[in-house]
């Protein structure tokens, strides 16, 4: 099989990352390694917000039992989806070829993910530029171009260079977090804090799981993306235990004891006003880091849509990062993408639906399972998936307007649940089978698999 990770374009300026193929065993790295690219994910300003938002509308016991359930939710998600992740090799929206969507289908999801992920990435992007403006001064808009394409830079080269950056990044984080603790507790006993009641408008325990898991549910289905260069899924599981656990308690628990010191959620201005420069370079990096691990799966999702939609021509990963990531840059330098926060966050319901109908295709309906696996044995995809399934365009749709619509319990969780039984049944009812529309000169989808013949019209599969 072709090292599909190697440089390509124009003066090796990019990485493919397998963006279409499956990731070798040689390419994946040890669970350590891992582990911090999980928990940057989490050491950002975000949790910290999240964290504060406990803070004020709960007591300290209350927010402790919020963090447990929200992140027994995160882990649970991340395990299931992250075990389908390293066993394939695949990424999440190609591995959804074969998990319920059909081609058809997954350029539909990749469509979807790459304007969350990439939304996302351009408002992380403001928050970069406005960090560094209020400190260090100059114009917003040059900060959200410089931003944008060191962002884009370091996730050109890939998952290598992603985690070289968050290993300087998660222990600068760190040790911000542990002076600050220090420092805003350094005039109340620690008991003052953990004793206080909430501070503003009450949450109740549903609630403040919901702002826990909601935080980082996308990223949670998103797993395959990076459980993919794992070595096997104990592996999965130990980066999870400790990248969520740890993470989600140590930043979170430090938003809520920060919040009851100050009496305030604004706890970042703080942050960067009490640590000056040097506190500021840590946010950013910090945020630099996150923010790649949203243009990253936009990059894939999008490798996989125009795979799907444009057949008979390989993309570029390389070519798709840089318009994104340049696109994201001018939108959050114009100030546009601030404007887009809401639509974000409705679109973010269409995400949880995936993980549900992924992991009853995988595990319980199983239509393409045996393909799967006799492909992995051969290093290879398996043969061309059905175009579409129209049952689980159905249970998608369905499973996301109950997400959005249904007021009581945690939206994502219901969405996710709703849509693994409602598949599951289509599934027993033999309604998971879909068709396919071929198209002449349409190329395979990974060098070296094979094509095999192509067929007009409509094909049961």
């Amino acid at each position: 099989m072709p090292d599909s990770a190697a440089p390509t374009g124009p003066a090796s300026v990019g990485r493919d990352d397998y963006s279409l193929g499956r990731v070798p065993g040689e390419a994946r790295y040890s669970w350590r390694i891992m582990v911090v690219q999980r928990f940057a994910q989490l050491s950002t300003p975000t949790q910290l917000l999240i964290g504060a938002t406990l803070g004020i509308g709960m007591s300290f016991g209350r927010a402790v039992l919020a963090i447990t359930l929200g992140s027994v939710i995160l882990e649970a998600v991340i395990i299931v989806t992250g075990i389908i992740g390293v066993r394939e090799g695949l990424s999440t929206t190609l591995l959804t070829r074969w998990t319920g969507f059909g081609s058809g289908g997954s350029a539909l999801v990749g469509l979807v993910i790459a304007v969350t992920s990439a939304g996302w990435f351009g408002v992380q992007n403001s928050f970069f530029a406005q960090s560094l403006a209020s400190t260090v001064g100059g114009p917003l808009w040059a900060w959200s171009l410089a931003g944008g394409a060191l962002v884009t830079v370091i996730v050109l080269r890939g998952f290598d260079l992603m985690s070289r950056v968050a290993f300087v990044a998660v222990p600068g984080f760190l040790l911000l977090v542990a002076y600050m603790v220090y420092r805003a507790l350094r005039r109340h006993l620690i008991s003052h804090p953990i004793a206080s009641a909430s501070l503003g408008p009450p949450l109740s325990l549903g609630a403040g799981a919901t702002v826990v898991a909601g935080g980082f549910i996308v990223g949670a289905i998103l797993a395959p993306d990076m459980t993919r260069f794992n070595r096997s899924g104990k592996d999965v599981v130990k980066q999870t235990a400790v990248g969520v656990t740890i993470g989600e308690y140590l930043i979170c628990l430090t938003g809520v004891l920060l919040a009851h010191a100050a009496k305030t959620a604004h706890i970042v201005a703080i942050v960067i006003r009490a640590s000056g420069v040097a506190g500021a370079i840590i946010i950013v990096a910090a945020v630099v880091t996150v923010n790649t691990w949203n243009l990253y799966p936009a990059s894939l999702a999008t490798v996989n849509a125009v795979d799907v939609l444009v057949p008979g021509r390989r993309p570029s990963r390389t070519a798709i990062t840089i318009i994104m990531g340049a696109a994201g840059s001018i939108l959050s330098a114009a100030g546009i993408i601030n404007k887009f926060v809401s639509f974000l966050t409705v679109i973010g319901v269409v995400v949880p639906p995936i993980a549900g109908i992924m992991i009853a295709e995988y595990f319980v309906v199983t239509t393409w399972r045996g393909r799967l696996d006799a492909a992995r044995q051969r290093g290879e995809l398996p043969d061309q998936p059905p175009r579409w399934v129209p049952a689980c365009l159905v249970v998608w749709v369905i499973s996301a307007a109950a997400g959005y619509l249904v007021p009581i319990g945690i939206p994502a969780m219901n969405s996710i649940l709703l849509a693994f039984l409602l598949y599951a049944a289509a599934g027993k009812l033999r309604l998971t089978r879909g068709y396919s529309r071929t198209v002449r000169g349409s190329t395979a989808t990974t060098p070296g698999s094979p094509a095999g013949p192509r067929r007009r019209g409509r094909d049961l599969t």
